[in-house]
């Protein structure tokens, strides 16, 4: 959740303009972002542009990486602390450490800023994360009053709502996120699950593929759509989409689980469930549910000895997976 930090560079264009002789000008206009940083690794500038993009596309591994490194070459900057502060909380492994310097640097950020919505929503959303909605509906409202039109302010309402349950607050919030800027995903993506969970699996469909059409390269936006089509029993559809995925990006085990998964429960062929099931596990060799499902696949090939031997690598990583246990112990009993 956040703010696209656009930053329209006349300084940075002019700097590139006049660097070295004429023949060797550089029109940046015609350059990528990541060229441009391929060029001037050390810019500030550009890290900080880098880093809202990562957020923007959630990825906030990389994008911590990113505003870490802009951190490291200025830490005073407020954008490069914004930045820092919105990827330390965003983190996919965020510890309870890392949600309070994250928490503590927004607040200084307000501070130093009580005028910046971005750093006011930014606290909002720590104090979201720390379940204290009444304090987070605070900054949310003073970054409303200071920009009534700014979208983050709005998404984060909807999520609020969302937590306390109130479907039709959530989702009027998430429309007003919308309208601001249609070109809004994640509010599109929102409004899929809300409707959903509202029973309008129609209009959430709709929300999911206005989405696919705004990124159709987003892994996290085709997985949402391939797996609201997959509960909706388009598995053909699904499958084509999660292919995708996996081309886009070969580390995505859930890509592989969800294919292996129809190839097991809808196709059914069981040795292409068991192939892409390892697929999945090569992509992420800590992926329980692959482990397990392969197993069950195992068991529906009478394999009792590679079932077991399967489920031994699930209970050694997850003693408790109750799932993974509980056929352990039908195994042992047919024995």
């Amino acid at each position: 959740m956040r703010l696209l930090f656009v930053f329209i560079s006349a300084a940075l264009s002019f700097l590139l303009l006049s660097c070295g002789d004429t023949a060797k000008k550089i029109d940046s206009s015609k350059l990528t972002l990541d060229s441009l940083i391929t060029l001037y690794p050390d810019s500030v500038e550009l890290l900080v542009r880098k880093g809202n993009e990562l957020i923007e596309n959630v990825q906030y591994q990389k994008a911590l990486e990113v505003a870490a490194k802009a951190y490291r070459l200025d830490s005073v900057s407020f954008e490069t602390r914004v930045l820092y502060a919105e990827a330390l909380i965003n983190k996919p492994s965020r510890s309870a450490d890392d949600m309070l310097r994250g928490h503590l640097m927004y607040k200084k950020l307000v501070k130093a800023n009580p005028k910046s919505e971005k750093a006011l929503v930014g606290l909002a959303n720590t104090y979201t994360m720390l379940e204290d909605m009444d304090n987070s509906f605070i900054y949310i409202n003073k970054a409303l009053r200071i920009n009534p039109r700014y979208r983050d302010a709005y998404i984060l309402k909807g999520t609020n709502y969302r937590l306390k349950q109130d479907l039709k607050l959530a989702i009027s919030s998430y429309e007003t996120a919308v309208q601001i800027d249609p070109k809004c995903t994640m509010a599109y993506l929102s409004l899929a699950v809300l409707y959903e969970l509202n029973g309008d699996a129609k209009l959430g469909m709709e929300k999911y593929t206005t989405a696919y059409q705004l990124e159709p390269k987003n892994t996290a936006v085709i997985y949402a759509l391939a797996y609201a089509k997959e509960n909706l029993g388009q598995t053909n559809e699904a499958m084509n989409l999660y292919r995708k995925m996996a081309r886009l990006d070969s580390t995505y085990a859930d890509a592989f689980f969800h294919i292996a998964r129809i190839y097991q429960y809808d196709k059914p062929q069981l040795d292409s469930a068991i192939f892409y099931y390892k697929k999945a596990i090569k992509a992420n060799q800590e992926h329980i549910p692959s482990y397990h499902n392969l197993g069950l696949v195992y068991e529906e090939k009478n394999d009792i000895t590679n079932a077991l031997f399967t489920y031994a690598k699930v209970l050694k990583m997850d003693p408790d997976y109750v799932l993974t246990k509980e056929r352990v112990a039908v195994l042992k009993n047919k024995r």
